[in-house]
């Protein structure tokens, strides 16, 4: 299996995510160029985190125009892999391939912390390797982290089983609405979390909790 990691100018930890998806056994990854359209035949695509085109008018809502998202929303549409991390959530949700908001954190600063997620539906390709309720050791490090969807559109990702990740008990960092840290679309091909699995891939970090995110991915595409 092969994943594209998109590089968009001001993003950080795109080669983070390369190393995260070459830690899969059989598995390579490429970077995909913000101002390409092609997306050169890679089998799932990740949006990473950092801070695309330097956040300004407003957090991914400039990324969402480049040249290779048109190809992502493509890709998505015949059921490709699409992962969005952090500012790659940002960005999914400008996009409209997720539901949903990323607002300013609760205390309005940055903050840099582990927290612990737990896994709230294990029937999907991203979390197909953990089992229904595992916590996942995970850090997260955002200013505009907070998910918001009104209550309508929030009780119908309830009842679609669109809520993949919650953080756990007293673990929210952000003041998200209902602990919500990682959603999907409909169809389940498209999975944005504010946690950086790609930082939890090595003992050394204390966690390598987020790579069953990236070896599930794989073992869903075969």
């Amino acid at each position: 299996m092969r994943f594209g990691v998109i590089r968009f100018p001001g993003s950080c930890d795109e080669t983070d995510a390369v190393l995260a998806c070459e830690r899969v056994p059989g598995c390579s990854a490429t970077l995909l160029w913000h101002g390409d359209a092609d997306l050169h035949g890679v089998d799932a695509v990740v949006v990473p985190g950092g801070f695309s085109y330097g956040d300004y008018l407003r957090v991914g809502a400039i990324a969402r125009f480049s040249p290779v998202m048109e190809s992502v929303i493509a890709f998505s549409e015949e059921g490709g892999l699409v992962l969005g991390i952090c500012n790659g959530f940002q960005v999914l949700c400008e996009a409209g391939l997720l539901p949903g908001a990323l607002l300013p954190n609760e205390g309005l600063r940055f903050l840099c912390r582990q927290v612990d997620v737990e896994v709230v539906r294990s029937s999907m390709p991203f979390t197909a390797d953990c089992f229904p309720g595992e916590r996942l050791s995970i850090p997260v490090k955002h200013t505009t982290g907070r998910y918001y969807a009104p209550p309508a559109e929030l009780e119908s990702l309830h009842a679609h089983g669109q809520i993949v990740l919650k953080y756990a008990a007293g673990h929210n960092p952000n003041g998200s609405l209902d602990d919500v840290a990682g959603v999907t679309n409909q169809a389940g091909n498209v999975l944005g979390l504010m946690p950086h699995p790609e930082h939890a891939v090595d003992p050394l970090t204390g966690s390598r909790d987020g790579l069953k995110l990236f070896l599930s991915m794989a073992h869903a595409h075969g």
